[in-house]
């Protein structure tokens, strides 16, 4: 198979984490805006990662190895506790979807995003022992990595129109399954 064959079929499996943090996200109900938000903060860190990987080069990377999946599945499991959490707090006898701030939700985003791409590391110190150019595969598996978002969050967001009361608990729910499956070697 090719180098480009190859980086293809990595930044599908490099996606599928997205994907499904996506529609966690497209549960609780996401706007034009957001879709844009999460989609590229998710393309970005996925880009960043493995350039930042081959930066920091085989020593640190090997040295990381298994910690990098342990450290985005904890980070995940924590971002869809609070979730749950916030969610259930905030439910009284009607049916309601409590928000957080802007800034708030901005900042839960940005650690998704980081959670899911923080495996990139390694791989990126992988693709770097193939000659493959860094920035054409940066380019593809962010598009991909947005591509495979937008989608996760127009499934999501159909999800929840069924699920609305426990949209967010659904989502919550989901990132921690995303996180376990991650922490377990699944994603």
């Amino acid at each position: 198979m090719s180098n480009l064959g190859n980086i293809l079929l990595v930044s599908i499996s490099l996606g599928l984490s997205n994907f499904a943090a996506a529609i966690a996200i497209g549960i609780s109900g996401v706007d034009h805006k957001t879709r844009i938000k999460t989609a590229l903060a998710f393309g970005f860190f996925e880009a960043v990662m493995p350039i930042v990987g081959l930066l920091i080069g085989q020593r640190i990377a090997s040295r990381l190895g298994n910690a990098t999946n342990y450290l985005g599945a904890v980070l995940l499991i924590l971002t869809g506790s609070h979730t749950i959490w916030q969610s259930l707090k905030g439910h009284s006898s009607e049916v309601t979807r409590p928000r957080g701030s802007t800034l708030q939700q901005f900042k839960q985003l940005l650690i998704a995003g980081f959670a899911l791409s923080i495996d990139n590391l390694v791989v990126g110190f992988a693709l770097s022992l193939y000659d493959v150019p860094i920035a054409l595969t940066a380019g593809i598996i962010a598009f991909i990595s947005i591509g495979m978002s937008l989608i996760g969050l127009e499934l999501g967001q159909r999800l929840g129109e069924r699920f609305e009361r426990w949209s967010e608990v659904i989502g919550g729910v989901i990132l921690i399954l995303v996180g376990l499956a991650i922490g377990f070697g699944l994603f």
